[in-house]
């Protein structure tokens, strides 16, 4: 009789993560198949031999991940065992195992792309494994939920998902995201060896269009801070993330919602963009400190915003959670003000460099106060600029206000 179970080997190095394997038995037999994941030891129930997910973990995604992938693979063995019995084959643990990893060399797109959203949650890379999230579940609706191996997509398929994203009534912004998504996926995997380059992409929409521009006129920037919201707490919060947004040259909202207590000293505060890792410091304003001041996080929280409340749930989940309240409620301004455009969070980022451009900022300071490490024009004119500069710069603007 042919077992296939899910195994856990912990690491000798305490609070290291483990691996996991497929234990194999047939006819007293043993054999042990790696996997290419790997999980801490709370996350494994040892009496019960399974995963353990605890939904208000940042993990739970990369844990969903492994599960879905390795009771795949469990079928896989169990279909080989079985397509072998009948065929009146030979059904040794070595066979079985030859069949197993013959089929994971022809690997498919569904099992793939899990496997690179799962290296991309187990490596905190959240945004990026959520995208990939995202182009899977839109080509596996595409597909009716039938997997297609790696080798067979060319550049009919390809054209076919086009079509079918085109029908479905999206931009071409959005067309074109599931495109150049799908696409890095399949250049991994020709990286990697697992399908040779057929370039079935080559012929695909993955330009994006000049996005309409979500800049606001430092005229509207001054009538949204004069808002009189003293009776509508929620609408004054959301106004207010705005605002520091706009203080710190343009902070994106995740970047707000994690600066630790210790990211403020005297009157610098120093962080690391979650989107580029990229160190960025800024001059601490009193324009700041009011707004902390009526926002600040408990003494118990490591945070200095209360935008995370419950420091042992999960952290991601509840600044997603605050990200769409304050957009919601900044919409509802922006329709009170009479703005053309929603009014979001990331106005704020385009309104603080489009006015520093007005105001005959140099080009190269405001990609610098950004936070900008990918803007090859600017980077010709300046790699590098004094943090005074920038500050000097913000301070300009603020002055306006």
């Amino acid at each position: 009789m042919f077992t296939a179970k899910l195994k856990f080997r912990q690491s000798v190095v305490v609070g290291k993560e483990g691996s996991l394997y497929y234990q194999l038995i047939q006819g007293g037999v043993v054999r042990q198949v790696p996997t290419p994941f790997r999980i801490y030891p709370e996350e494994w129930d040892f009496h019960a031999n399974r995963i353990v997910i605890n939904p208000s973990s940042d993990r739970s995604s990369y844990l969903e991940s492994v599960l879905r992938t390795t009771y795949s693979d469990i079928q896989s063995l169990e279909d080989i065992t079985e397509g072998l019995t009948s065929a009146r084959q030979d059904i040794s643990l070595d066979s079985i195992i030859a069949e197993f990893n013959r089929q994971r060399s022809a690997i498919s797109l569904f099992v793939f792309m899990e496997q690179v959203i799962a290296q991309y949650m187990r490596l905190g890379k959240f945004r990026t494994g959520e995208t990939y999230s995202a182009t899977l579940s839109s080509f596996g609706k595409f597909r009716g939920g039938v997997d297609i191996a790696l080798e067979h997509i060319d550049s009919d398929i390809v054209a076919a998902y086009e079509g079918y994203l085109r029908t479905s009534g999206l931009s071409s912004n959005t067309i074109s995201f599931y495109l150049k998504h799908l696409r890095a996926v399949y250049n991994r995997a020709v990286d990697k060896g697992l399908v040779a380059d057929k370039r079935p992409f080559r012929h695909a929409a993955t330009s994006t269009e000049k996005t309409i521009k979500r800049a606001l006129s430092l005229k509207t920037i001054k009538r949204i801070k004069a808002l009189e919201l003293g009776n509508q707490p929620m609408k004054r919060f959301a106004r207010d993330m705005f605002l520091f947004s706009f203080y710190t040259r343009g902070m994106s909202f995740v970047d707000m919602a994690f600066l630790k207590k210790k990211d403020l000293s005297g009157e610098i505060l120093s962080y690391r963009r979650k989107k580029t890792n990229q160190r960025l410091i800024v001059h601490w304003e009193k324009c700041m400190q009011d707004i902390l001041h009526s926002y600040a996080a408990g003494k118990s929280s490591p945070f200095l915003f209360s935008l995370i409340r419950d420091h042992s749930g999960n952290h991601r989940r509840q600044y997603l959670n605050a990200m769409c309240l304050v957009n919601r409620h900044l919409k509802e301004i922006g329709r009170e003000l009479g703005l053309v455009l929603p009014l979001t969070l990331y106005c704020a980022r385009h309104s603080w460099a489009s006015i520093a451009r007005d105001e005959g900022i140099p080009l190269s300071v405001i990609s610098e106060g950004l936070g900008h490490d990918s803007e090859k024009t600017t980077q010709i004119y300046l790699a590098s600029l004094e943090t005074e500069v920038i500050d000097k710069a913000n301070r300009k603007i603020l002055k306006l206000l």
